[in-house]
């Protein structure tokens, strides 16, 4: 979504890279298609290129004279030499699950300027995410949903899972030949276990990593600090039935 942003703001194109389409299945193929997709990238500067999930299309760099022939380091070369050399004005937005994954080579100054840090939102955000799904849904209105209290029982959710528990009361209500109400939303929620619960050991590295300096916080700090406490997440049950986040 930034990326979309960025290019609409500046009113330019917006290219997507899928590095896994660059990979070829003959020698030489995927270093002239790496090639060929920078070229056609400066052809159409000024633009913005979005490279989604960057992590996992360098993934086998590492190893990748173990797995295949240097094929993935080469391409990996070609792609920082580019991104140092380069003096089209291609703006580079990359996005990545798990950051730690990629080579601390490609990560420095000069490379990418800033790298930001998307949290779990805030409560404040969650009522927005809130607002913005419910509104696109058959125009009902806003005003007849508790978003406070939604909000409040949505804390380690992230914005995907907002959505789908919005997605889930809007089907069991609609079965029922009725609109979804505040407590059709509010069941979804105590029967889902956000990733943030699930995945916990996992999700609280990430924010430790950035909490440590080495990202900026796309939230403000202060609100950044409510979702920090990621370790303080946890999900309580009564009867099988989860009763909110805590």
């Amino acid at each position: 979504m930034a990326a979309k942003s960025i290019a609409h703001s500046w009113n330019v194109p917006l290219i997507k890279c899928d590095l896994g389409k660059l990979f070829g299945s003959y020698v030489g193929d995927t270093e002239a298609n790496t090639r060929k997709a920078l070229q056609i990238a400066e052809a159409m500067a000024p633009c913005v290129l979005w490279i989604d999930e960057i992590e996992k299309g360098l993934a086998g760099a590492g190893s990748s004279g173990r797995n295949d022939s240097g094929v993935s380091s080469r391409m990996f070369a070609s792609i920082l030499t580019w991104m140092q050399e380069k003096k089209s004005p291609v703006f580079i937005v990359a996005t990545a699950n798990n950051i730690e994954q990629l080579p601390p080579e490609f990560m420095r100054k000069g490379r990418f300027d800033e790298i930001f840090f998307v949290n779990l939102p805030t409560e404040k955000e969650r009522v927005e995410i809130f607002r913005l799904h419910i509104s696109r849904r058959r125009d009902i209105a806003v005003k007849n949903y508790d978003l406070a209290a939604l909000a409040k029982e949505t804390k380690g959710f992230s914005g995907a899972e907002i959505e789908q528990v919005i997605n889930d009361a809007m089907f069991q209500a609609f079965s029922q030949q009725r609109d979804f109400t505040t407590e059709d939303i509010l069941a979804a929620i105590h029967s889902t276990i956000p990733l943030s619960v699930s995945f916990r050991e996992t999700i609280n590295k990430l924010i430790a990593w950035a909490g440590s300096g080495r990202a900026r916080m796309a939230s403000s700090q202060q609100e950044a600090n409510e979702s920090t406490a990621g370790d303080q997440l946890y999900y309580s049950y009564q009867n099988g039935t989860g009763d909110g986040i805590q």
